[in-house]
Protein backbone atom coordinates (compact mmCIF):
# COMPACT_ATOMS: atom_id res chain seq x y z
CA UNK A 1 0.00 0.00 0.00
CA UNK A 2 2.60 2.47 1.05
CA UNK A 3 5.03 2.00 -2.22
CA UNK A 4 1.98 2.64 -4.54
CA UNK A 5 1.03 6.12 -2.69
CA UNK A 6 4.16 7.18 -2.61
CA UNK A 7 4.68 6.44 -6.60
CA UNK A 8 1.44 7.92 -7.08
CA UNK A 9 3.11 10.89 -4.84
CA UNK A 10 6.27 11.11 -7.24
CA UNK A 11 4.20 11.09 -10.24
CA UNK A 12 2.12 13.97 -9.11
CA UNK A 13 5.15 16.19 -7.85
CA UNK A 14 6.77 15.32 -11.66
CA UNK A 15 3.71 16.32 -13.39
CA UNK A 16 3.74 19.85 -11.16
CA UNK A 17 7.15 20.27 -11.99
CA UNK A 18 6.27 19.87 -15.73
CA UNK A 19 3.01 21.68 -15.87
CA UNK A 20 5.44 24.76 -14.50
CA UNK A 21 7.88 24.15 -17.31
CA UNK A 22 4.94 24.30 -20.04
CA UNK A 23 4.02 27.83 -18.82
CA UNK A 24 7.46 29.26 -17.97
CA UNK A 25 8.22 28.20 -22.06
CA UNK A 26 5.06 29.64 -22.96
CA UNK A 27 5.16 32.92 -21.56
CA UNK A 28 8.82 33.21 -22.86
CA UNK A 29 8.01 32.11 -26.03
CA UNK A 30 5.08 34.54 -26.30
CA UNK A 31 7.51 37.29 -24.85
CA UNK A 32 9.79 36.60 -27.54
CA UNK A 33 7.99 36.34 -30.33
CA UNK A 34 6.50 39.87 -29.52
CA UNK A 35 9.87 41.21 -29.23
CA UNK A 36 10.08 39.85 -33.23
CA UNK A 37 6.78 42.06 -34.00
CA UNK A 38 8.70 45.28 -32.44
CA UNK A 39 12.04 44.65 -33.75
CA UNK A 40 11.98 43.30 -37.57
CA UNK A 41 10.45 45.47 -40.26
CA UNK A 42 8.80 43.12 -41.51
CA UNK A 43 4.76 41.83 -42.16
CA UNK A 44 2.87 39.46 -43.99
CA UNK A 45 4.09 36.12 -44.76
CA UNK A 46 7.55 37.26 -43.80
CA UNK A 47 6.81 37.85 -40.11
CA UNK A 48 4.96 34.84 -39.82
CA UNK A 49 7.88 32.52 -40.94
CA UNK A 50 10.33 33.97 -38.87
CA UNK A 51 8.42 34.28 -35.92
CA UNK A 52 7.37 30.43 -36.14
CA UNK A 53 10.68 29.21 -36.85
CA UNK A 54 12.71 31.42 -34.26
CA UNK A 55 10.09 30.65 -31.34
CA UNK A 56 10.06 27.10 -32.15
CA UNK A 57 14.20 27.16 -32.27
CA UNK A 58 13.41 29.10 -28.84
CA UNK A 59 11.10 26.24 -26.99
CA UNK A 60 12.85 23.06 -28.14
CA UNK A 61 16.29 24.83 -26.73
CA UNK A 62 15.17 25.12 -23.66
CA UNK A 63 12.88 21.51 -23.85
CA UNK A 64 16.21 19.70 -24.52
CA UNK A 65 18.29 21.36 -21.55
CA UNK A 66 15.36 20.64 -19.52
CA UNK A 67 13.63 17.81 -20.27
CA UNK A 68 16.60 16.13 -22.50
CA UNK A 69 15.11 12.32 -21.91
CA UNK A 70 11.35 12.93 -23.15
CA UNK A 71 10.33 12.70 -27.02
CA UNK A 72 9.22 16.17 -29.04
CA UNK A 73 7.22 16.27 -31.82
CA UNK A 74 6.54 20.06 -33.01
CA UNK A 75 5.22 21.61 -36.31
CA UNK A 76 8.20 23.21 -37.29
CA UNK A 77 10.46 20.11 -36.33
CA UNK A 78 11.03 16.95 -38.82
CA UNK A 79 8.66 14.20 -37.36
CA UNK A 80 10.90 11.30 -36.10
CA UNK A 81 8.81 7.99 -35.10
CA UNK A 82 11.26 7.27 -32.57
CA UNK A 83 8.52 9.59 -30.44
CA UNK A 84 6.10 6.43 -30.64
CA UNK A 85 8.67 4.55 -28.16
CA UNK A 86 8.39 7.25 -25.85
CA UNK A 87 5.37 7.40 -23.04
CA UNK A 88 6.60 11.45 -22.60
CA UNK A 89 6.10 13.32 -25.50
CA UNK A 90 6.29 17.12 -25.58
CA UNK A 91 3.58 18.63 -28.46
CA UNK A 92 4.48 22.07 -29.62
CA UNK A 93 3.00 24.75 -31.94
CA UNK A 94 4.97 27.30 -31.10
CA UNK A 95 3.09 30.20 -32.96
CA UNK A 96 -0.24 28.85 -33.59
CA UNK A 97 -2.43 31.82 -35.69
CA UNK A 98 0.36 32.89 -37.83
CA UNK A 99 -1.62 34.72 -40.06
CA UNK A 100 -3.04 36.46 -36.99
CA UNK A 101 0.32 37.54 -35.49
CA UNK A 102 1.54 38.77 -38.61
CA UNK A 103 -1.65 41.09 -38.84
CA UNK A 104 -1.00 42.51 -35.64
CA UNK A 105 -4.78 40.65 -34.33
CA UNK A 106 -4.94 39.18 -30.31
CA UNK A 107 -6.24 35.99 -31.38
CA UNK A 108 -2.97 34.22 -32.05
CA UNK A 109 -1.34 31.93 -29.49
CA UNK A 110 1.70 29.56 -28.34
CA UNK A 111 0.75 26.03 -27.43
CA UNK A 112 3.12 23.65 -24.75
CA UNK A 113 1.63 20.33 -24.00
CA UNK A 114 2.85 17.05 -22.78
CA UNK A 115 1.46 13.77 -23.96
CA UNK A 116 1.76 11.10 -21.15
CA UNK A 117 0.59 7.64 -23.01
CA UNK A 118 -1.44 9.71 -25.75
CA UNK A 119 -3.17 11.60 -23.17
CA UNK A 120 -3.30 15.52 -23.47
CA UNK A 121 -1.87 15.64 -19.65
CA UNK A 122 -0.34 18.81 -19.07
CA UNK A 123 -1.06 21.79 -21.14
CA UNK A 124 0.26 25.52 -21.21
CA UNK A 125 -1.58 28.19 -24.04
CA UNK A 126 -0.19 31.51 -23.63
CA UNK A 127 -2.49 34.23 -25.61
CA UNK A 128 0.27 36.84 -25.34
CA UNK A 129 -1.29 39.46 -27.25
CA UNK A 130 -4.04 38.68 -24.15
CA UNK A 131 -1.76 39.03 -21.58
CA UNK A 132 -2.83 35.30 -20.64
CA UNK A 133 -1.04 32.06 -19.71
CA UNK A 134 -4.10 29.32 -19.28
CA UNK A 135 -2.46 26.31 -17.62
CA UNK A 136 -4.00 22.60 -16.70
CA UNK A 137 -2.91 22.99 -13.32
CA UNK A 138 -5.19 26.15 -12.50
CA UNK A 139 -7.96 26.89 -15.33
CA UNK A 140 -10.63 29.60 -14.73
CA UNK A 141 -13.64 28.25 -13.29
CA UNK A 142 -16.44 28.07 -15.93
CA UNK A 143 -19.13 30.79 -15.77
CA UNK A 144 -22.86 30.19 -16.81
CA UNK A 145 -23.58 29.28 -20.39
CA UNK A 146 -24.10 32.08 -22.58
CA UNK A 147 -27.76 33.68 -23.55
CA UNK A 148 -27.62 32.91 -26.76
CA UNK A 149 -25.08 30.20 -26.94
CA UNK A 150 -21.81 31.56 -28.48
CA UNK A 151 -19.74 29.24 -30.83
CA UNK A 152 -16.54 30.06 -32.08
CA UNK A 153 -15.11 29.49 -36.11
CA UNK A 154 -12.61 29.49 -38.13
CA UNK A 155 -12.37 33.41 -39.35
CA UNK A 156 -11.78 32.54 -42.89
CA UNK A 157 -13.31 29.27 -43.20
CA UNK A 158 -15.88 28.13 -40.68
CA UNK A 159 -16.95 24.33 -41.35
CA UNK A 160 -20.18 23.88 -42.84
CA UNK A 161 -20.91 21.06 -40.00
CA UNK A 162 -20.27 24.24 -37.32
CA UNK A 163 -22.50 26.60 -38.87
CA UNK A 164 -25.24 23.90 -39.12
CA UNK A 165 -25.38 22.89 -35.42
CA UNK A 166 -24.83 26.93 -34.26
CA UNK A 167 -28.33 27.20 -36.55
CA UNK A 168 -29.97 24.14 -34.61
CA UNK A 169 -28.84 25.76 -31.21
CA UNK A 170 -29.66 28.95 -31.80
CA UNK A 171 -26.06 30.30 -31.42
CA UNK A 172 -24.13 33.17 -32.64
CA UNK A 173 -20.89 32.51 -34.41
CA UNK A 174 -17.94 34.27 -33.27
CA UNK A 175 -15.14 34.27 -35.31
CA UNK A 176 -11.53 33.95 -34.69
CA UNK A 177 -8.14 32.98 -35.43
CA UNK A 178 -5.83 30.33 -33.43
CA UNK A 179 -7.51 26.87 -32.45
CA UNK A 180 -5.85 27.76 -29.41
CA UNK A 181 -7.56 31.46 -29.18
CA UNK A 182 -10.76 29.35 -29.75
CA UNK A 183 -10.74 26.81 -27.25
CA UNK A 184 -9.28 29.49 -24.33
CA UNK A 185 -12.40 31.11 -25.58
CA UNK A 186 -14.48 28.59 -24.46
CA UNK A 187 -12.27 27.97 -21.46
CA UNK A 188 -12.97 32.04 -20.39
CA UNK A 189 -16.82 31.64 -21.05
CA UNK A 190 -16.90 33.99 -23.88
CA UNK A 191 -17.96 31.15 -26.09
CA UNK A 192 -19.64 27.24 -25.29
CA UNK A 193 -18.57 25.51 -27.90
CA UNK A 194 -15.65 25.12 -30.33
CA UNK A 195 -17.02 22.65 -32.96
CA UNK A 196 -14.11 22.30 -36.29
CA UNK A 197 -14.23 19.82 -38.94
CA UNK A 198 -11.59 21.80 -41.69
CA UNK A 199 -8.58 19.53 -40.87
CA UNK A 200 -6.13 20.07 -37.72
CA UNK A 201 -3.17 18.31 -36.33
CA UNK A 202 -1.54 17.20 -32.94
CA UNK A 203 0.12 20.76 -31.97
CA UNK A 204 -2.94 22.19 -32.99
CA UNK A 205 -4.68 21.08 -29.99
CA UNK A 206 -3.24 19.08 -27.59
CA UNK A 207 -2.61 22.01 -25.32
CA UNK A 208 -5.94 23.32 -25.79
CA UNK A 209 -7.16 20.09 -25.27
CA UNK A 210 -5.11 19.45 -21.99
CA UNK A 211 -6.25 22.79 -20.42
CA UNK A 212 -9.46 22.44 -21.33
CA UNK A 213 -10.21 19.12 -20.16
CA UNK A 214 -8.51 20.19 -16.38
CA UNK A 215 -11.07 23.09 -16.65
CA UNK A 216 -14.10 20.66 -16.99
CA UNK A 217 -15.06 20.40 -20.49
CA UNK A 218 -15.68 17.86 -22.92
CA UNK A 219 -13.25 17.13 -25.38
CA UNK A 220 -13.68 14.65 -27.89
CA UNK A 221 -13.49 14.12 -31.69
CA UNK A 222 -16.91 14.98 -33.31
CA UNK A 223 -18.25 11.30 -33.20
CA UNK A 224 -17.50 11.50 -29.80
CA UNK A 225 -14.40 9.46 -29.68
CA UNK A 226 -11.17 10.38 -27.60
CA UNK A 227 -8.80 12.50 -28.54
CA UNK A 228 -5.29 10.13 -28.53
CA UNK A 229 -2.21 11.91 -29.06
CA UNK A 230 1.55 10.75 -29.99
CA UNK A 231 -0.07 8.60 -32.81
CA UNK A 232 2.09 7.59 -36.35
CA UNK A 233 0.16 10.07 -38.39
CA UNK A 234 0.02 13.68 -36.95
CA UNK A 235 -3.22 14.54 -38.47
CA UNK A 236 -6.40 15.13 -35.92
CA UNK A 237 -8.25 16.80 -38.63
CA UNK A 238 -11.28 17.40 -36.08
CA UNK A 239 -12.30 18.20 -32.20
CA UNK A 240 -15.63 19.43 -30.48
CA UNK A 241 -14.54 21.22 -27.07
CA UNK A 242 -17.77 22.42 -25.38
CA UNK A 243 -19.99 22.35 -22.11
CA UNK A 244 -20.68 18.90 -20.76
CA UNK A 245 -24.50 19.83 -20.62
CA UNK A 246 -24.27 20.72 -24.83
CA UNK A 247 -22.84 17.81 -25.91
CA UNK A 248 -26.19 15.86 -26.19
CA UNK A 249 -27.54 18.84 -28.23
CA UNK A 250 -24.47 19.36 -30.48
CA UNK A 251 -24.17 15.44 -31.30
CA UNK A 252 -27.96 15.40 -32.25
CA UNK A 253 -27.67 18.71 -34.29
CA UNK A 254 -24.68 17.04 -36.22
CA UNK A 255 -26.49 13.65 -36.43
CA UNK A 256 -29.28 15.74 -38.30
CA UNK A 257 -26.88 17.44 -40.57
CA UNK A 258 -25.21 14.45 -41.58
CA UNK A 259 -28.88 12.87 -42.48
CA UNK A 260 -29.57 15.89 -44.56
Amino acid sequence: MYQPIMKRIEIMKIIESDVRLAARMAAEAGEFLFGIQRTKNLNGTELGDLGDAQANAFIIRMLRHERPDDAILSEEEIDSHDRLHHHRVWIIDPLDGTREYSEGRDDWAVHIALSIDGSATVGAVALPAQGLVLTSDKPPKLKRLNSPLRMVVSRTRPAAEAIAVARALGAELVPMGSAGAKAMAVVKGEADIYLHTGGQYQWDNCAPVAVAQAAGLSCTRVDGSPLVYNQPDTLLPDLLICRQELVGDVMSALTAHAAD
